[in-house]
């Protein structure tokens, strides 16, 4: 009772009840026709509730979600609660647990939506529905996979559809800077191994590689190793990488680590040499990018970066990014390392399932990437409804990616993804060897079987 009280508490303190749409309907490159089809195909919907439970609370993030709600309110009658908290991926277990989910639960952690898919707390979604995330969605196959999950009974069923994206495998750097030394932005992974070597040949430093990051200091080489992996190992590998299958100490994890460390172990590879990398903060490390001259060339991090840029730094001017390039040698595709949310029916209803059905509604991607910080898998988003070229040409690389893997660290055991994966990378720059990282990696694994 005390978990629904609190649910229902943070439901009507973040009531919908929009009384304007943020973008006049029939205005601007938005997908109208398609949210009047949705309409048309949803008119039995009026006066009903939907309640939501999701991780963006206060400010930015949870006003342009509810700016998305409104038009599904406006398509269907439905009234629409949204609830969050501090704590909701601990508050969205204690509801389910408890009988008082909200009708739709969003949360990014696959490994929580799978552990409550196996202990019953979740509804299974169409076959129809499963077919349309694949067809409709870049690398659709590999979001059926990061839905899918075992039930109480141990079979596996389709529960989950993504919504809203974001991407890491980026590389940071200053147009002016590669003009001005002559770089061309590579097009494969051997290429950009290549143009490290001629940047140090040329008397410039590469790289600005920095892992601090307070508690969870060793988080960014992770992101360094997953998208590594997924250049020179098969998606099949990674896969059972993170669920443990293939042992960290397994030569194709190995091989991984030794190739980040032939980025990061190279006093010429790096700004301030081997040493300042385990311990500059990775806040501060892109800033080397625009020091006059600059202290290096290329910054590799997530999409979230330019919030820590020097303050008017102009985004496709003063700084660009490109896609960390796939392996030729390898041909595996374009693998794309990203993270995201997905959302899951915790307590069936029509109004549940007709907004499951609208998160495939180019309509639900288009009002949040005229915004900001929204990328879309959804091929029938219209990327010119993007805000700026930045997330236009971040949301490129998500749409051409030909496989999409969510960040391993995070499908991992906290105790290894936010613990010794962490430890073995600040470990690793500091001197010791991928096999001995490896080995102590996964025996902290085996310990907690």
């Amino acid at each position: 009772m005390a978990a629904a009280m609190l649910l229902g508490v943070s439901f009507a303190a973040a009531n919908v009840q929009a009384a304007e749409l943020k973008f006049p309907k029939g205005e601007g490159a938005f997908s109208w026709s398609a949210l009047e089809k949705f309409a048309a195909d949803h008119t039995d919907l009026k006066g009903q509730t939907l309640t939501i439970w999701g991780p963006w609370r206060e400010g930015g993030d949870q006003e342009m979600f509810q700016s998305v709600l409104a038009y599904f309110e406006d398509a269907t009658g439905v009234t629409v609660k949204y609830g969050s908290s501090e704590n909701y991926e601990q508050q969205a277990q204690i509801d389910a647990a408890a009988g008082s989910s909200a009708n739709v639960t969003i949360l990014p952690q696959p490994g929580l939506l799978a552990d409550m898919a196996s202990k019953g707390y979740l509804t299974p979604l169409s076959d129809a529905l499963k077919a349309r995330v694949e067809a409709e969605n870049a690398a659709g196959a590999s979001f059926v996979s990061l839905g899918t999950y075992n039930d109480k009974a141990g079979k596996a069923e389709f529960y989950a559809v993504p919504y809203k994206s974001d991407l890491k495998s980026l590389v940071w750097y200053s147009p002016d800077n590669f003009t001005d030394a002559g770089y061309a932005v590579p097009q494969t992974y051997e290429e950009l191994k290549t143009l490290t070597e001629k940047m140090v040949a040329d008397g410039n430093t590469p790289w600005c590689i920095g892992l601090g990051s307070g508690g969870a200091t060793g988080w960014p080489a992770t992101d360094w190793v997953e998208d590594i992996m997924l250049r020179i190992n098969t998606p099949e590998d990674y896969d059972a990488w993170v669920k443990n299958d293939l042992k960290f100490n397994d030569p194709k994890v190995i091989a991984a680590l030794d190739e980040f460390g032939w980025f990061a172990k190279n006093d010429k590879n790096v700004d301030g040499g081997v040493a300042a990398v385990g311990t500059t903060d990775f806040r501060e490390s892109p800033l080397g990018l625009f020091s006059v001259p600059p202290k290096c060339y290329m910054h590799h991090q997530a999409s979230f970066i330019p919030s820590f840029f020097p303050k008017d730094t102009k985004l496709g001017t003063d700084a660009n990014f490109f896609y960390f390039p796939q392996s030729s040698e390898h041909d595996l595709g374009k693998p794309v390392l990203g993270a995201g949310t997905l959302a899951v029916v915790t307590k069936d209803s029509p109004a549940a399932q007709a907004f499951v059905d609208f998160l495939l509604n180019p309509i639900s991607n288009e009002v949040w990437m005229a915004q900001s910080g929204f990328l879309s898998t959804l091929k029938a988003a219209n990327v010119d409804t993007y805000a700026n070229e930045t997330l236009k040409g971040e949301g490129s690389i998500l749409l051409n990616a030909t496989t999409f893997r969510f960040d391993g660290s995070d499908l991992m055991p906290g105790a290894i993804g936010a613990g010794s994966f962490w430890t073995g990378m600040v470990d690793f720059v500091g001197g010791k060897s991928a096999k001995d990282v490896g080995d102590e990696i996964q025996a902290s694994w085996d310990a907690i079987k």
